[in-house]
């Protein structure tokens, strides 16, 4: 079983300085705000694509349990609880699930949400559906751990995606340089390019920890649209990947 070892804790506090403002779409986490929607589309697609359920129905995740660990303030945790999953919320930072928990109060969702980590949940024998792992990996101390935690936790058929961001000279002047620096979307210091990972390193990292990935794509920002989509080619900064856990033989 994975040992807790994967928390980055000036990482975690990092997100705890900034946990009041989750749910500004304006504010610090203005970015995932303007690509939130581009997220719930893969998510969404992918998640119906490998458990043959129909988006149009009203609650076309029932009976469904879903993992969204580092869930930060639940902005893909309400969705999919309003999709009819039952959603656990995991973050390693109190400040998060606070503000996460009291949101989905008032919008009257019942999520789950719990101040825990990957590996605690995995060595308590949590078993899920579906797990995500959104813009999470580049935070924790130990990616290879980190991912085992999340073997543990689907259950046979089960399905994780994971988003990034990649590691290249173009990422650094975009994510580091240009959401940090020029734009100021994030604090400075948000992200450490050091610890971004490519899509080749990330697809190795999940097949080696059981995992079969199953797709790859990016997530790209046009400036002039001011707008994010989903591409099959252009994986240069943001990217997002699927993968499942093979049946029990």
């Amino acid at each position: 079983m994975p040992s807790a070892n994967t928390i980055d804790t000036a990482e975690v506090a990092k997100f705890e300085a900034m946990a009041a403002e989750w749910w500004d779409a304006g504010g610090k986490f203005k970015p995932l705000h303007m690509m939130n929607p581009c997220r719930l589309d893969y998510i969404t697609r992918q998640i119906a694509a490998e458990f043959g359920r129909d988006l149009t129905a009203d609650r076309p995740f029932d009976g469904l349990r879903l993992l969204d660990i580092g869930c930060g303030g639940g902005l893909l945790a309400e969705p999919m609880a309003r999709l009819g999953a039952l959603v656990v919320g995991a973050d390693a930072a109190a400040g998060n699930i606070h503000v996460a928990d009291i949101h989905a109060r008032q919008s009257a969702l019942d999520i789950d949400y719990r101040n825990t980590t990957a590996e605690a949940l995995a060595a308590d024998g949590e078993r899920f559906d579906v797990v995500l792992n959104m813009e999470v990996i580049e935070h924790v101390a130990n990616p290879e751990a980190y991912l085992r935690a999340c073997f543990e936790l689907l259950k046979p058929g089960g399905l994780m995606i994971c988003s990034t961001i990649n590691r290249n000279a173009k990422s650094f002047m975009v994510a580091i340089v240009g959401a940090e620096q020029v734009m100021r979307w994030l604090p400075r210091g948000t992200h450490d390019w050091a610890k971004f990972i490519t899509p080749d390193e990330l697809v190795d990292m999940i097949g080696h920890a059981g995992l079969k990935p199953v797709d790859r794509k990016g997530f790209v920002f046009n400036p002039l649209l001011w707008s994010w989509s989903i591409s099959d080619r252009d994986l240069s900064v943001n990217y997002v990947t699927a993968s499942t856990k093979p049946e029990m033989p």
